[in-house]
Formats: C-alpha cells, sequence, structure tokens
C-alpha cells in the first residue's frame, strides 16, 4: 500500500516517521548487526535501534489513543490534523517519542538515537501549540539533533554515527523548500557520510564495513523522506552496506590487542543537572563509550567499563538508577583494536533475572548476563529473549529466580531455541538458588553435566525472604495487618512479627533446623543497617561449622533475602 506523503511536519507526520522507520529497521536489523564492529563488536547494534525505536513508537501510539475522544479528520487540503480531530498536537507527539527513545534506548547506538530524538523534540516542541511546521522547522531540529548527540557523548570519535548525523544536518541547512526537500537532503549527506566512515575509522577499514550506527540513522532518514514523500529512497544496503576492506601493517592505524573494558551497563537514572555532571566525570573515568543523555530530571546512562558495581554505585550517588542492565561483553576479545574483530559465539552463558542493582552487579561479576525485575514490573518474555541474544553463545542456562516467572522465562526459551540456541530453564525460585547454582556452574564441563550440577545445587538450596505486608490478608501463618513484617520460607509466609530483625531471626532459625552449612543474606536498601551483623553473631554463637556470606541488593523488593545450603 502506498504511503501517503504528509505535507506538513505534524502530529501525524511523527506518527507515521515512526512506524515506517521502526519497520525499516526491522528489514535492515540482521544487516546492521552483522556489520557492528565499533565501539564493540557485539552484533547488536540493528537490534539495539530497533528496539529503542520501538519504544518510541508505543509512546506515540498512546498518546494519540488517548486523543481518541475527539471528533473529526484530517483535512484534504493539507494532510494536517484539523482542531478538534482528536490529534494530539506536534508538541505532544515529539516529547512522547522521545521519550519512549530515552526510557527503552539500548546500548551505545540506542541511546545516541535518543538523543537525536530528544534533540529534534526540542525545537519542534518549541512551537507550542501549533499544529506543525515547515522545511525550516525540520532544518532547525536537524541541526540541533546532531549538536545535541554530539554533546552527548564523552568522546567524540568521527567516523560514527555522530558524523553521519552531522552531515545530515548541514545537508539539509544548505537547501530551502518543504519538509521533503529537506528531509532528501538529509538523506543524501547522511548516505555520503557513511559511504565515508571506513577511511575516518580504521576499524571500520579493516573490518570492510561502514559504521553501523550510521547505517541505522541513514535507515530512520530515508523513512523520513517517505513520511513527506510518499516514495522509498534508494536502500544504503545496496551501495555500501559492506566496502573492500583495508588491511593494515602492525603498528598502523589503532594498536591491536588493546582490548576493552569487560561490562556494558545502562540505567535510567532520577537526577538532577549538577549530579548528572559529577556523574559523568566519574564514569568517564572508569570506562569509556560514555554516553549520557536525557534531561529535566530523567536520564539514560551508558557506559563500558572493567567495575560494573562501581558504575551503578556512581548512579545511586548521583539520585535514583533503576531499569538497570549489566551484560558481560563474554570470553575473547569483542572491542576494537584486536585485528579483524571475531563474529565467533561463546560455547556457554548464564542470563539470569534478578530483583536488585546489587545483585546484578554481582551476577554479571561471576559473567552472567542479567536482565533486572524491578519491584511490580516483572520482565516480559521478550527481554529475556534480548539478554539470551546479548550473552550471544551456542548454550545458554537461563535462571529465573522467581516461581512466576517461570512461564515467561520458559516461553523465551522456546523463541531462542527456534534461532539454534541451546537452553537449559533451571526452575530457580529466588535469587539465592541462583547464586547457589551459578557458583557451581563450570563452563568447560559438557552441558548436561553442567546443568545437573546446578540444578542440584539450586535443589539444596531453602530461600526464604523478609518482607513488609502491603494489606491485611489471610496468610499460612494466620492473617497479618499493613505494616507486618513477614517472614516466608520456601514461598510460603511462616512468621508473622513487628520487628524486621527479630522476624528475621525467627526465619533463619527455622532453616538452620534442618541442616546447613552455609547461609547467604542479601541485604535491601530498605533493610536495618544493624540486621546483618546480628544475623551472623546469631549463627556464629548457635551453629557450629556454619558460614555466612553477606550481599547487597540494591532495591530488590523484600528488605532480606536468606538461603541456606
Amino acid at each position: 500500500m502506498a504511503q501517503v506523503p504528509q505535507t506538513f511536519f505534524d502530529a501525524l507526520a511523527v506518527r507515521t516517521w515512526c512506524g515506517l522507520a521502526l519497520r525499516a529497521l526491522g528489514r535492515s536489523r540482521e544487516e546492521i548487526d552483522a556489520i557492528n564492529v565499533y565501539p564493540v563488536a557485539d552484533g547488536d547494534t540493528g537490534t539495539n535501534l530497533y528496539l529503542t525505536l520501538e519504544s518510541a513508537v508505543a509512546a506515540v501510539e498512546a498518546v494519540f489513543d488517548g486523543h481518541k475522544a475527539g471528533s473529526g479528520g484530517p483535512r484534504k487540503d493539507s494532510g494536517e490534523a484539523s482542531p478538534g480531530a482528536g490529534v494530539p498536537s506536534l508538541a505532544d507527539a515529539v516529547h512522547a517519542m522521545a521519550h519512549g527513545a530515552l526510557i527503552g534506548a539500548r546500548g551505545n547506538s540506542g541511546t545516541i538515537l535518543a538523543q537525536l530524538l530528544r534533540g529534534m523534540a526540542q525545537v519542534l516542541a518549541a512551537e507550542g501549540e501549533a499544529s506543525h511546521t515547515d522545511g525550516q522547522g525540520l532544518r532547525l531540529a536537524l541541526r540541533r539533533a546532531a549538536d545535541s548527540a554530539r554533546q552527548a557523548v564523552a568522546h567524540p570519535v568521527e567516523g560514527t554515527v555522530l558524523s553521519v548525523a552531522s552531515a545530515a544536518a548541514a545537508a539539509a541547512n544548505g537547501v530551502a523548500g518543504d519538509c521533503g526537500t529537506v528531509a532528501r537532503a538529509a538523506y543524501e549527506g547522511a548516505r555520503t557520510a557513511l559511504a565515508a566512515t571506513p577511511g575516518q575509522l580504521a576499524v571500520l577499514a579493516r573490518a570492510g564495513v561502514v559504521d553501523a550506527g550510521g547505517r541505522g540513522l541513514v535507515a530512520v532518514l530515508a523513512a523520513l523522506v517517505e513520511t513527506f514523500t510518499g516514495e522509498t529512497p534508494a536502500a544504503a544496503s545496496e551501495a555500501y552496506a559492506r566496502v573492500e576492506p583495508v588491511f593494515e601493517p602492525d603498528g598502523c592505524g589503532e594498536a591491536a590487542g588493546t582490548g576493552g573494558p569487560a561490562y556494558e551497563v545502562i540505567y535510567l537514572l532520577e537526577a538532577e543537572d549538577t549530579a548528572v555532571d559529577r556523574l559523568r566525570e566519574r564514569l568517564d573515568r572508569l570506562g569509556d563509550s560514555l554516553v549520557v543523555v536525557g534531561g529535566d530530571g530523567l536520564w539514560n546512562v551508558h557506559v563500558h567499563v572493567d567495575d560494573a558495581g562501581a558504575a551503578v554505585e556512581a548512579g545511586v550517588e548521583a539520585g535514583r538508577p533503576y531499569r538497570i542492565r549489566i551484560t558481560h561483553f563474554g570470553a575473547g576479545d569483542v572491542h576494537t583494536g584486536a585485528g579483524r574483530p571475531s563474529r565467533e559465539r561463546a560455547q556457554r552463558a548464564v542470563v539470569a533475572v534478578v530483583p536488585g542493582e546489587g545483585l546484578a552487579g554481582l551476577y554479571a561479576e561471576a559473567g552472567a548476563t542479567t536482565v533486572l525485575a524491578r519491584p511490580g514490573e516483572p520482565p516480559a518474555s521478550g527481554e529475556i529473549v534480548q539478554a539470551v541474544r546479548r550473552a550471544h553463545a551456542h548454550e545458554v542456562v537461563l535462571l529465573p529466580n522467581d516461581a512466576e516467572l517461570r512461564h515467561t522465562a520458559a516461553a523465551a526459551a522456546e523463541q531462542v531455541r527456534t534461532e539454534g540456541v541451546r537452553v537449559a530453564l533451571i526452575p530457580t525460585r529466588s535469587a539465592v538458588q541462583g547464586i547457589a547454582a551459578l557458583a557451581v556452574h563450570e563452563p568447560d564441563r559438557r552441558f548436561d553435566e553442567d546443568v545437573v550440577q546446578m540444578t542440584s545445587a539450586a535443589g539444596a538450596t531453602r530461600y526464604a525472604e523478609v518482607a513488609v505486608a502491603e494489606a491485611q490478608s489471610w496468610t499460612t501463618a494466620g492473617i497479618c495487618q499493613a505494616g507486618d513484617v513477614l517472614g516466608l520460607i520456601d514461598g510460603d509466609v511462616a512468621v508473622i512479627g513487628s520487628d524486621v530483625t527479630a522476624t528475621a531471626e525467627t526465619v533463619l532459625d527455622r532453616m538452620l533446623r534442618a541442616g546447613g552449612e552455609l547461609v547467604t543474606l542479601v541485604l535491601g536498601d530498605e533493610a536495618p543497617e544493624t540486621v546483618a551483623e546480628h544475623l551472623q553473631a546469631r549463627v556464629r554463637e548457635t551453629y557450629l561449622a556454619v558460614d555466612t556470606v553477606v550481599y547487597r541488593g540494591g532495591r530488590q523488593g523484600a528488605l532480606l533475602l536468606i538461603g541456606v545450603e
């Protein structure tokens, strides 16, 4: 079905553009993933761009759904929304687009795309209640997008999506006309800049590819052209998705074998501007590929580091980080600078759902790829699928760490099996069971043997948690009132108390009556400072030959998680 062109840049054009761009990235996702070699050759740039834009599309659709009560429709003479047509303003639409991209941004490329869209929104929303803007407004928006994206990157590098965005803005600035004319100029400028990226960045030349992020931006700009002209420009992939590789002698170009940080850390952050300025400085010292985008109290932070815990801790000091995603780049040097990067999968990986930032760091340092389960916001199967893809392994051990997530994890496992990945789902019901399983994980063992040992370790670990009742309820231990302290053992309420430490002690005593050699305590942010010391002392004084380990879980929902094995 032919696309009806939009004459002006209004809310309907925003909606059309986002939809077309998402379809374009969906078609080119695998191609873009395949040419991803910078800043890390982890083969996910196309996927990250797609997921980021998918979040923007969902936000725009939500705004339109909120205006459905209106009547009327688009005027046939201009294509712009008529007053009272049940269509949001241009400002509402671009704000939604930018916010959706910000909260859904994935990876280095997705984070930069989110800032590009935010930069455009800052200009387009300045029109106030105006229903649309023209070619001049689009030129200004593209310029602001390129500038703001460059400012968001700690150390901008030429030959990347930043160069492509700048070229698009410059080309758009050099023409006069309507939105279609400006969009086509921006697209052609971006295509030319993309073709030049191997000459700007040696790692691209060695691999024989153009920049993957820039390739994605060209697809997004092609969708912009189609929005205003109804015509689909020639696909960039037809011209130069791959170029002739350049092989340099040792000592030329980028240093070989320099490696890079082991983890990618991404989180949303609620913080003041001044705190974010300090955060940038601290994270810049910790690692590289630092991109911080957003504003007005909400930010998306992306960085590559060796100390994932320190990167999360820096966010905690700056404000309130959440939706934390920590990815271990896996065995082998996937960072640029080590000759032509390998696209081989790791043999085996562990993917785990974890309930708090501290545990996410702990699991990641043990080599697992994590999916953060936020309190009240369990992950969907699609998030687990993406984590398995990020792990990039032939064999994956999946730890849901929650009885209620078993079916979700099973659905994710079935999906990735169709992609040729061998997946074993260990039905862990708590993060402490996952810790026990991860402790005996040996990737050099045969897959079946490793799964059996991990399953056995998890099954031998009894689990408990201490939490606060939110409302009056019937439980297996009697009626609880809102504010009561609940002690749950193996998923059932066993103790109802009024004091956190006393309730935790009662729970631990009941668990240790059946024996045990190791007690694991995971403290939530709101747990009393003295509870861990008290429980450790209790174990030392009462139970001989039982060891205790303590971890900090961050915002994990429960005040305390307890494991006995």
